[in-house]
């Protein structure tokens, strides 16, 4: 199926250099700016999107190199094992989204619950023009919406996933990418430590539990991509968990409405278990380029 010179070893030893260079490579570009500031400040964001922003831009690059390097044939383009194409764009970027928030439910049902009125209203003001305007100008909105989803899942998933498949295979590229995703996160503990925002044990503690929190959702972020074929998915999924935040379970265990918000929780998970593999069915998203990097018998069900 492809020329693998240097032999398997040397693949999957090139494959895991590149991905791990990529990381240090995306978590170093926001380094490169000495600075006092915290890292919310206005001046440290713009400075951070200009420099992860040349780093995504690269990364496709990174990719060519290692497949000239390796003498990997992956066949299709790399755009197109990258996810940017538009077969199936329209699914891509709704199903994938619809399944993240049928995970939500439970959240989402609090969050109307407690805020009905502002809920709507936000609704209303959805169609607002100025609205956006305000969004667009909010640097950590940008950051937390447009720019940290789309960059972090171009390099960590778009990118690494068609290096480290032929290498591990798919149902394996799904645990091991995010892993690269989780350690990249460690970096906020030196800024919780430069500017002693909490004790050194709570940090490490956080710091353990980010890891956890983004390797899993890694997992379920490049499960989509491999699925789906596309990156749109991934990062509307990624832009909407970073709006969301994690689950405040504590608050829905002392609410009012305990019993009825629990139950949401659970519904929503049980929905999403239920609807995770029809609602990514390869079949409604196209060609599957990245499962031609893989042998047939490798793939398992994750390509079918």
């Amino acid at each position: 199926m492809a020329d693998r010179s240097g032999g398997a070893a040397e693949l999957c030893s090139v494959s895991v250099a590149s991905c791990l260079l990529l990381a240090c490579g995306y978590v170093g570009s926001l380094y490169v700016w000495r600075s006092r500031l915290p890292r919310d400040h206005p001046t440290v964001i713009k400075r951070r999107f200009t420099s992860v922003l040349i780093v995504s831009a690269l990364s496709p690059f990174w990719v060519w190199a290692w497949r000239q390097y390796t003498g990997f044939k992956t066949g299709p383009s790399l755009l197109l094992l990258m996810g940017v194409h538009l077969e199936g764009i329209f699914a891509a970027a709704c199903f994938p989204l619809l399944l993240t928030m049928v995970l939500f439910f439970g959240p989402l049902i609090q969050l109307l619950t407690d805020y009905s009125r502002e809920f709507i209203d936000g609704l209303k003001m959805f169609r607002d023009p100025r609205i956006w305007g305000n969004c667009l100008a909010d640097m950590r909105w940008m950051r937390n919406q447009v720019v940290a989803p789309l960059t972090e899942e171009l390099v960590f998933r778009a990118c690494m996933l068609p290096m480290l498949v032929p290498c591990t295979g798919l149902s394996r590229a799904i645990v091991t990418c995010p892993l690269f995703f989780g350690v990249a996160h460690f970096h906020h503990v030196i800024e919780l430590l430069k500017f002693r925002q909490g004790t050194v044990m709570g940090i490490f503690l956080s710091a353990v539990f980010q890891f956890s929190y983004t390797a899993v959702f890694g997992a379920y972020t490049a499960f989509i991509f491999i699925r789906t074929g596309h990156l749109i998915g991934p990062v509307l999924c990624h832009s909407f968990c970073n709006y969301m935040g994690f689950p405040a379970i504590g608050a829905a265990l002392e609410h009012p409405q305990k019993l009825v918000i629990l139950f949401f929780y659970v519904l929503g998970v049980i929905l999403f278990l239920l609807l995770l593999f029809p609602l990514t069915d390869p079949t409604l998203y196209g060609t599957l380029a990245i499962c031609h990097l893989t042998k047939p018998d490798t793939s398992t069900s994750v390509c079918t």
